[in-house]
């Protein structure tokens, strides 16, 4: 049962925030830069690029966890384009494609605003690890891009999501690109999740080397955005805990062939290369039993039904399992850690199936956008 909340509580929260949009200072610098309690871009003037931190929530030694914010304001009005990375702090290659746009973009010659926020999850950054751990442990905790918008009145990820949500996001965004690697131990081609056909049409222009058109997860950056009628994607840049400079350079040309077909920036859009494989279906080939995975797949690999894939040996070198493809497809993700755990993921395929959930141009729309308040 929802409970509704009073009107000074709403308004404290921040829940309110597009209607009483204001960027709220705390009067506090770290590393000279000044740090807010709220984000509002319209605020900032024209031409110009400001470097802040946003204080999202307490750590439990009363100190602040701070996420670096950059807004870059165009000369001229735009869409406001949401550009992050690592809500998973142990996937990397998006701070330095964020970092490059910042780096490049002139804002004199910009149409429109970037927010850009080159690592959302500053205690999973600390402790090399996919969830929010402000206990410093380093393992388990919560995964926050899957409990997003947040609940205000909820536990330490939740509350830092909510506030994410409320005081750095609404209000901040009518495009968004986050990006992410596949975990630790597997990797990824450049890979786009795409839900909608406004996310169909950013996947395009990104140019990668997967488009799934996916109903998604609920709680992620991408699905909850969406769900609000923004247009979102999830952009996905090969292995975890390292920079990949190929990597990064391609997803920097996607980010600009975006900025350029919505006007931000002069130019047409670059789309040389080949096209995107297209699905809208994955199946997790995995391993039979436990011990060391010999794969014999590549990333972009074809294959067919009962096709190796991989091999398992024990500590002897002795082959103690087949692994083949339990039909066609296309190799999406491979084990990078050969350690496989009984019914640890080998390989993906990702396929085509005209039954599946999404069409080519957006996938069922009966979803409704969540609320902090609940």
């Amino acid at each position: 049962m929802k409970r509704a909340l009073p009107l000074i509580t709403l308004l404290m929260s921040g829940v309110f925030a597009p209607a009483m949009a204001a960027t709220v200072y705390t009067g506090d610098r770290v590393d000279g830069f000044a740090v807010i309690d709220k984000l509002d871009s319209a605020d900032f003037k024209a031409s110009s690029v400001t470097k802040l931190y946003f204080r999202v929530s307490d750590q439990s030694i009363g100190q602040g966890w701070y996420v670096p914010v950059v807004v870059i304001k165009g000369a001229k009005p735009g869409p406001k384009l949401l550009l992050t990375a690592a809500i998973h702090g142990d996937e990397l290659n998006g701070i330095p494609v964020v970092q490059q746009i910042i780096k490049d973009t002139d804002p004199k010659t910009l149409s429109g605003t970037i927010i850009a926020v080159p690592g959302l999850n500053t205690p999973g950054l600390l402790h090399s690890t996919r969830q929010f751990t402000p206990n410093g442990h380093g393992s388990g905790g919560e995964n926050l891009n899957r409990i997003l918008p947040g609940d205000l009145h909820g536990g330490a990820a939740n509350i830092y999501a909510a506030r994410l949500w409320s005081n750095l996001f609404m209000g901040n965004v009518d495009i968004s690109i986050d990006l992410h690697t596949q975990s630790a131990g597997i990797s990824y081609p450049m890979y786009v999740f795409a839900e909608t056909s406004g996310a169909r049409h950013l996947a395009d222009l990104i140019r990668p080397d997967v488009i799934n058109m996916d109903p998604g997860i609920d709680g992620t950056v991408e699905n909850t955005l969406n769900a609000y009628g923004f247009t979102s994607v999830t952009l996905e840049l090969g292995v975890a805990e390292s920079f990949d400079p190929v990597m990064i350079a391609r997803g920097v040309k996607g980010i600009i062939n975006v900025m350029r077909d919505q006007g931000m920036v002069a130019g047409a859009p670059n789309l040389s290369g080949p096209e995107p494989f297209l699905g809208n279906e994955i199946l997790n080939v995995k391993a039979p039993r436990g011990g060391f995975a010999h794969v014999t797949v590549k990333l972009g690999d074809t294959v067919k039904a009962g096709d190796a894939v991989a091999t398992i040996t024990n500590a002897y070198g002795d082959v103690v399992g087949q692994i083949t493809a339990p039909r066609d497809g296309q190799v999406l993700s491979v084990a990078t850690d050969p350690r496989r755990d009984p019914g640890d993921t080998v390989a993906r395929l990702i396929y085509w199936n005209d039954k599946g959930a999404c069409a080519a141009t957006g996938c069922p729309t009966n979803k409704k956008a969540p609320s902090t308040t609940e």
